[in-house]
């Protein structure tokens, strides 16, 4: 599986318990797309979420996302660690 991490733009003043209904959302449907998201990280005074997932695609993850209600296009796939 690939490892992708994505961007959210638009979430100023989200808290945490907002952050964690929004992740349940992906959770919820995340397998009917072969997908997993792993985490999910928040910057509510840039207004910026990021998540970390694994799954077969770039398209996969974007799809989940739309469906459970916050899409996003700056999905980027993660090829080299250290």
């Amino acid at each position: 599986m690939a490892k992708f991490m994505d961007v959210h733009d638009g979430f100023f003043g989200v808290t945490a318990e907002q952050l964690n209904a929004a992740h349940d959302a992906d959770l919820k449907i995340e397998g009917e797309e072969g997908v997993h998201f792993e985490h999910a990280w928040l910057d509510p005074e840039a207004g910026k979420v990021f998540c970390l997932s694994t799954g077969p695609s770039k398209e996969a993850v974007m799809r989940v996302h739309e469906r459970a209600g916050h899409p996003t296009t700056q999905v980027f796939e993660l090829t080299t660690e250290v």
